[in-house]
Parts: C-alpha cells; structure tokens; sequence
C-alpha cells in the first residue's frame, strides 16, 4: 500500500537505481504517472518529459476502454473487448482522443515535441496498469523511435499484464500484484484524478 503518488514514486525510483549509470530518459504517462515520474527522474538524475497516450473509452462507460491510442498515431484495440462498438463509432472516439492528445501537447509540454528517443534506455512510468491499453502503445512508439532499451516501470500490476509486457519490453519493474487486483486505486491510501495544473507543477 503507498501513501499517495509522491510514496509510490519514490519508492519505484528506488527500484530502479540500477539505471542511473545508463543516462535514461524518464517519460511518464499523463497525468496519473506524472509526479512519480518525476520522483523517478530527480533521483535517477534523468531527462524527463511526458509521452502522452490516451484510453479509447467506451461510448455507454468512458471510465472503461477498448484500446488506446500514442501521439504518434500507434494503436491498440482490443478486439473481443471493440466487439461491442461500431466501426464509426471507434473512427469518431479515434478522432475525438486525437483532438484531446494534441490539447495535452499543447497543455501539458507547452507544445514541444517528443526528446528524441533513438539508441536510449526509456522508463515508461505510469502509476499503475488496469488493461494495459495505454502502456502498449507508449512501449509501441518508444520501439518505432528506436529506443536502445525500454523499461516498463510501475507500482502496481496484475499478473498477466505483468507476463505480456515482459514480452513486450525488456523489463519491467512492478512493485506490487495483488492476488485480487481490480484497480490501480486499491493500493493507495490517497487517490484522486489528477488536473492539468497539478501537471504543470512539476516543470
């Protein structure tokens, strides 16, 4: 159990101090992953920026998704999980989670672009994984810009997600797996939906 955000990253960034003599580059996912992101980085001495994904929500329950989407335009759909949506309206929520990806450039980087990834060590820091769909395509884009080696690093996990992105990524860091793992909200004390602004305090 971690006391909030600010715990579980400083206890991740001590999970990874392997990786300090590596020169990595700390990204974290928007906007839960942002400030152990940054506690990630600040102990590790690493470049940071944010790598922006968004879930492909479900039209009847946007809490709950069928894929997700990169800045670059990777995609990841579930295709038992899509079975439900139709075709246009999967190419409306595509275009509608583009739109807002390009406000979290604008918004949340101040419009920059990605730091450039090719022959690094990338930590991909969320703070936590559910389905998964946001960290496949952050792993996707961080492979296409030729990342030297990425690290999918996190404080929890359920153990089939731990499993697939040990295939996917060449290693991944989890701190906690629950037996009963239902949410990322069920091992923090404090939990709460992070804002815009809160991001921006960390740059």
């Amino acid at each position: 159990m971690f006391k909030d955000r600010k715990d579980a990253g400083q206890k991740l960034a001590e999970a990874l101090q392997t990786y300090k003599e590596q020169d990595p580059l700390v990204f974290a996912i928007p906007r839960g992953g942002v400030e152990l992101g940054y506690e990630v980085s600040k102990v590790l001495d690493a470049d940071f920026s944010l790598l922006i994904c968004r879930k492909l929500p479900f039209p009847s329950n946007p809490e709950s998704g069928f894929g997700a989407m990169a800045e670059d335009g990777s995609l990841y759909i579930n295709e038992s999980a899509s079975a439900s949506v139709s075709h246009k309206e999967i190419e409306q929520i595509i275009a509608q989670q583009s739109l807002e990806i390009k406000r979290r450039i604008r918004t949340l980087r101040g419009g920059r672009p990605l730091p450039s990834i090719k022959g690094r060590s990338v930590i991909l820091v969320d703070d936590g994984i559910a389905m998964g769909s946001t960290m496949h395509v952050a792993v996707e884009l961080c492979r296409k810009e030729g990342a030297k080696r990425i690290i999918v690093a996190v404080p929890v996990a359920g153990r089939q997600t731990i499993q697939k992105f040990s295939q996917m990524a060449d290693e991944v860091v989890v701190l906690e797996s629950p037996v009963n793992f239902y949410a990322v909200a069920q091992v923090y004390e404090n939990w709460y939906d992070v804002s815009d602004e809160e991001v921006l305090d960390f740059f």
